[in-house]
């Protein structure tokens, strides 16, 4: 996945197993919108970072996935659930024929659920539905294939900052492909920020398989390339990260109050 993520630091909070890390970001400016989940990754950030094609609007505002919050008692309609009920994004809920790309996850482990943030809005929980084993990833999603309760709430007194994660047990009786629903509450608004999540459950086998490659670093900036907050670039040999929403910045030319800050040591 492309975007990057900040220095995590600890805040002490936690529901059942659930424990949560918040994420510091330096020098975040907000913008007029809200927030997304980068892992697992969901539909709108796939959209947003170029993955998945013909996605509309959401391309340019995977943050605003806003809708009705008490889900699943009110909230979004059955059919339009991924899109919080915004015809602009309603790409979120066409099933693509099963086809979105999928995230491999351990049933029963430990996962890190991160979160990017475009306005601190205060918060007043986040909650994360599976769907059960009814569900038919060629259909768009409804009430009827989640299970009925959240497996992990994550209750939330405050403003979190722009990167922020904590970490869960997933479900451990869930194999094959299945849909992760992630639901934060504001506490300032009657609305809430849906994202969903189109994962594989497996076992960890026996074979660790080939070690990962190397991190190569953030990518190099492209001109062309829409970059939210927190995302790094590499530059003539600097690592930047931007401070809000860009595209055709080009970073170390906007000076100490541009939207790159460099984030490296070198020279």
């Amino acid at each position: 996945m492309t975007h990057s993520t900040a220095a995590r630091v600890g805040v002490a909070m936690f529901t059942g197993a659930a424990t949560t890390v918040a994420l510091g970001l330096v020098g975040a400016a907000p913008a007029a919108a809200h927030g997304y989940t980068d892992s697992p990754t969901s539909r709108q950030l796939h959209c947003a970072d170029g993955t998945v094609t013909g996605c509309g609007q959401i391309r340019y505002e995977p943050q605003s996935v806003e809708g009705p919050d008490g889900f699943p008692e009110t909230g979004p309609a059955d059919g339009r659930i991924c899109s919080a009920g915004n015809e602009s994004f309603a790409a979120l809920d066409d099933p693509r024929d099963g086809q979105w790309p999928t995230e491999q996850l351990t049933a029963g482990a430990e996962h890190e659920f991160s979160w990017s943030f475009t306005a601190a809005h205060s918060t007043e929980k986040f909650e994360y539905f599976v769907t059960n084993d009814s569900y038919d990833p060629a259909r768009p999603l409804t009430r009827d294939m989640l299970e009925p309760t959240p497996f992990l709430t994550v209750p939330f007194s405050g403003q979190p900052p722009f990167e922020y994660s904590h970490t869960g047990t997933l479900p451990n009786d869930k194999e094959g492909q299945h849909l992760i629903l992630a639901v934060w509450t504001v506490a300032d608004t009657a609305n809430a920020f849906y994202a969903c999540h189109d994962v594989v459950f497996g076992d960890d086998g026996s074979d660790p398989g080939d070690p990962p490659d190397p991190d190569p670093g953030p990518a190099e900036w492209d001109e062309s390339t829409v970059y939210y907050a927190g995302d790094e670039v590499s530059h003539q040999g600097v690592v930047y990260r931007a401070q809000w929403w860009t595209r055709g910045d080009e970073p170390g030319t906007g000076g100490p109050w541009g939207v790159w800050q460099r984030v490296d040591s070198g020279g």
